[in-house]
């Protein structure tokens, strides 16, 4: 029986999904087989020796150790595209935020004096509402920066109101590009994004490359006032450039949904707590598939959805016995593992070898019992990482 370590509040259709296979979870699980968690932030000293997965209900990973996990053999999971609707609309109302007085509206309408007779309050609001006066979404430019599992749906949605979209996103996959709508206009870079836009959304990962990539000199791209939403990540926006240019006139209004101190306060600044996936539906929809993923990993080696290990899938031969080798992607490794089965007469029915990066994922299904004798003597093959067996 397979034991899972829950941190943070996971849905119960994902719970539902181990407990129908008879795994035992709980949170003070500290030698369990795989850890679960949304926004908990893993220290390295929470890796148990057992550990095998990580599987986090949401996309971004940046709470996690991976580089740690993957010298360790652990594969970390994800659920892209899991969430994508609630940030999508979440999203839209941002971009409604953005060029309408919704919010300094409310605020107002709030501010009124309780005590006011109501012709007197309506006689108040009329004459101040064009204080709040907007624009519409309507034939302005959205720039997407990142094409993704809710870049693109977010693109989607901006042509269905009338918007004309352009996108950039130089790691867009082929499979990406072909959801991608064909009246989304591709850009060759970052600062012509930003020229061409009124408003630029943000729906990349944080990652080395990325941090702070969101600058003054970035932003002093728009060719008047623009504005700039960011519900993908913190670190990808300088703040004290979007200061910056909120003070200068580059930067008309700056809406996220990540609130910092820095920001606290700032006029045409609207931020939100850390809604993006905050639904019922998307709770769900995350800890449905990212179960789904790791039990399917833990019963028969298969992977998808890893952001350190390659996807891997090999139907189970009937009649057979799997072993999973996790080692270096340097050459003969696998070649020795091969050769420490034919030494001891064991044929190899169906097999299957993927590399990501520095780390390799074998497969292999064989015709005789995998013992405990046989994954030591692969394990003390140089540059193996890890191997277990399969029934």
């Amino acid at each position: 029986m397979y034991r899972i370590r829950c941190l943070n509040n996971i849905s119960e259709r994902g719970l539902s999904v181990f407990r129908d296979q008879g795994y035992e979870l709980g949170e003070s699980i500290f030698d369990g087989d795989a850890i679960v968690l949304r926004s908990h932030k893993l220290n390295v000293e929470e890796l148990n020796s057992e550990v095998l997965a990580i599987g986090r209900a949401g996309a971004g990973v940046n709470n996690i150790p991976v580089e740690v996990c993957t010298e360790k053999g652990v594969v970390v999971f994800n659920t892209p595209g899991a969430n994508a609707n609630a940030v999508k609309e979440l999203v839209l109302a941002g971009l409604l935020l953005s060029v309408r007085g919704v919010s300094e509206g409310i605020n107002f309408v709030q501010n009124l004096d309780v005590s006011s007779e109501k012709k007197e309050m309506n006689k108040i609001v009329e004459s101040s509402k064009k204080v709040f006066k907007g624009t519409e979404l309507r034939g302005k430019t959205l720039g997407v920066l990142g094409l993704g599992a809710i870049g693109s749906m977010v693109a989607e949605t901006a042509l269905n109101l009338g918007m004309k979209v352009i996108g950039y996103d130089p790691a867009l996959s082929v499979e990406a590009a072909w959801k991608l709508s064909s009246q989304v206009e591709r850009i060759n870079n970052l600062p012509d994004l930003f020229a061409g836009a009124d408003i630029v959304t943000l729906h990349i990962p944080a990652s080395k490359e990325t941090m702070g990539i969101v600058d003054k000199d970035l932003l002093n791209n728009f060719n008047d006032s623009g504005v700039l939403l960011n519900f993908s990540r913190e670190e990808i926006v300088d703040e004290k450039g979007v200061r910056e240019s909120l003070a200068n006139g580059k930067v008309k209004k700056f809406i996220s949904d990540f609130p910092t101190p820095s920001m606290l306060g700032v006029e045409n600044v609207i931020l939100m707590p850390h809604l993006g996936a905050s639904t019922s539906e998307a709770e769900e929809n995350c800890a449905f598939m990212v179960a789904s993923q790791i039990t399917e990993f833990l019963q028969n080696g298969n992977i998808k959805n890893s952001v350190n290990f390659p996807e891997v899938n090999l139907e189970r031969t009937l009649g057979s016995f799997r072993l999973a080798v996790v080692n270096r992607n340097v050459p003969k490794i696998l070649g020795s593992v091969l050769s420490a089965l034919a030494d001891k007469n064991i044929n190899v029915l169906d097999m299957l070898n993927k590399s990501k990066d520095e780390i390799a994922y074998n497969l292999i299904d064989i015709d005789t019992k995998v013992s405990d004798q046989l994954l030591a003597e692969i394990s003390r093959i140089e540059g193996v990482v890890n191997t277990r067996g399969f029934h």
